[in-house]
């Protein structure tokens, strides 16, 4: 898309955005979710640490499922209806969370939520990198991110008015137990209320001009494609750039994944996508309240420190959606994972030597909100936009599966292994683990990822082209 605004409808290209952003919603509050129940599910089903981490990695499972397949549907029926889907898939794994007769139930219906998980990690910033504007696309699709941060906030809000409201002494129907001796079910249910909405206001925006393009549906591009820009030249114009990138090869196939330029890109974004998982940011959100309460915080206080570390995450995207285009991406990644390392070994210190060295909570707290800005502002803002723009338009769908998978297969190992670290390595050993995993991540940036701030999303297929003919 073109670099300039002043002829295209922002209103228009924004509510597009937003629309398909609001699955991050989803994504944030079922990934979240999970924190505020873990305790009570383990105690009600009698689950042992690996169990538990299952419990906790099942939905991953799902994911990974999800980010294999999202590339082919949404390259197959369109990046719209591949949403309805993955909203369709979200509302089921509320309902039956919430109705859950038994352990194996739980674990499948969390499963059918991970699997949407994976389709909208995948399909929304590829919708939103599609019809943004090259000026905006990061602002854009770091919308999604924002998005995540929410659902976060709303899980950890949910988790901790719930529990401050239930009575464990109250028994009796299921809507009744599900906000009080089973409170894990309303926590998981509440999820029902942003996937009806999701999947209603899917059907009010138009499928992504470019996949129409892809398909030979021109006509229908245009339309669209004249909604956004102000000037049918301007709209023409577009097409044409797009049709240029195109070419004569519009089938993804795996064959030009194996193409020299585009296959370092490939390695480059999977390499990202799964090292930022053995970072600490998933760890933290998946087990926050059960680091807290190892730091000798209460069930309702260790919540309550959940929340903070939303409302900090939340509120840092923001700051992060408003520069990522005017500071770039690798300048947020170097400040912010550099930031992340200083934290982690804080972190760290405090539970080698926090009590010989009298570091109380809130030394702890502190270092951990300050984390969770730094990831906030660097590589979780970040790694949704380089993914979403860094593959060619043929490719796009399938190379973006490809490292979304390894996002979500590292995701997963970190949610079944982080209690056994925690476990084995000691909270101080696994802490030192995640900031010395930083470094390879600053490394990868520095010298292999190129700088995309402000590129068309044809410029840079052109680069990795470009580095695919060097020998």
């Amino acid at each position: 898309m073109a670099s300039k605004t002043e002829n295209v409808n922002m209103g228009y290209v924004v509510f597009l955005a937003v629309v398909a952003a609001i699955g991050g919603i989803l994504f944030g509050y079922d990934t979240a979710v999970i924190s505020g129940t873990t305790k009570a599910v383990t105690t009600q089903f009698a689950l042992n640490t690996i169990q538990e981490g299952w419990y906790v990695g099942c939905a991953l499972i799902g994911s990974i499922i999800g980010v294999l397949v999202a590339g082919m549907l949404s390259d197959g029926i369109g990046r719209k209806r591949t949403m309805l889907i993955a909203a369709l898939m979200f509302s089921i794994s509320a309902l039956g969370c919430a109705i859950a007769a038994n352990f194996s139930q739980l674990v499948v219906f969390r499963m059918f939520g991970g699997f949407g998980i994976g389709v909208v990690s995948i399909v929304s910033p590829m919708y939103i990198s599609e019809v943004a504007v090259a000026s905006k696309r990061g602002t854009l699709v770091a919308l999604y991110q924002l998005m995540i941060t929410l659902g976060f906030l709303l899980a950890y809000l949910v988790n901790f008015i719930i529990y401050k409201n239930v009575d464990e002494s109250v028994s009796g129907s299921l809507m009744t137990n599900m906000f009080n001796s089973e409170y894990w079910r309303g926590m998981l249910g509440c999820n029902l209320i942003p996937d009806v909405i999701f999947l209603v206001v899917i059907f009010f925006i138009p499928e992504s001009p470019r996949w129409l393009l892809v398909k030979g549906r021109g006509a229908e591009a245009s339309a669209i494609l004249q909604r956004i820009y102000i000037t049918e030249e301007e709209a023409s114009k577009q097409a044409g750039e797009t049709l240029s990138a195109i070419g004569s090869e519009v089938k993804a196939n795996w064959k030009e994944i194996f193409e020299p330029g585009i296959f370092r890109a490939v390695l480059i974004g999977c390499a990202i996508a799964i090292l930022g998982q053995f970072m600490g940011v998933n760890a933290v959100l998946y087990y926050g309240p059960k680091i807290f309460e190892d730091a000798g915080m209460t069930g309702d206080v260790s919540l309550l420190s959940t929340v903070l570390v939303g409302a900090v995450n939340f509120l840092t995207t923001i700051i992060a959606t408003v520069i990522i285009d005017k500071v770039g991406r690798k300048q947020l990644v170097y400040w912010g994972v550099s930031s992340m390392i200083v934290c982690l070994l804080a972190i760290s210190l405090y539970f080698f030597k926090g009590a010989a060295l009298g570091l109380g909570n809130g030394f702890l707290l502190t270092f951990f909100l300050l984390y969770v800005f730094s990831t906030a502002i660097s590589i979780s803002a970040v790694v949704f936009v380089i993914l979403s723009e860094m593959y060619p338009n043929r490719v796009r769908g399938l190379a973006m599966s490809i490292a979304g998978m390894a996002l979500w297969v590292g995701t997963y190992l970190i949610g079944q292994l982080t209690p056994w670290f925690l476990a084995n390595l000691t909270p101080a050993g696994t802490f030192l683990m995640f900031a010395v995993m930083c470094i390879p991540y600053l490394l990868i940036m520095w010298k292999l990822m190129p700088e995309t701030t402000g590129m068309t999303l044809e410029e840079i297929e052109r680069y990795w082209k470009s580095k695919g003919r060097k020998k």
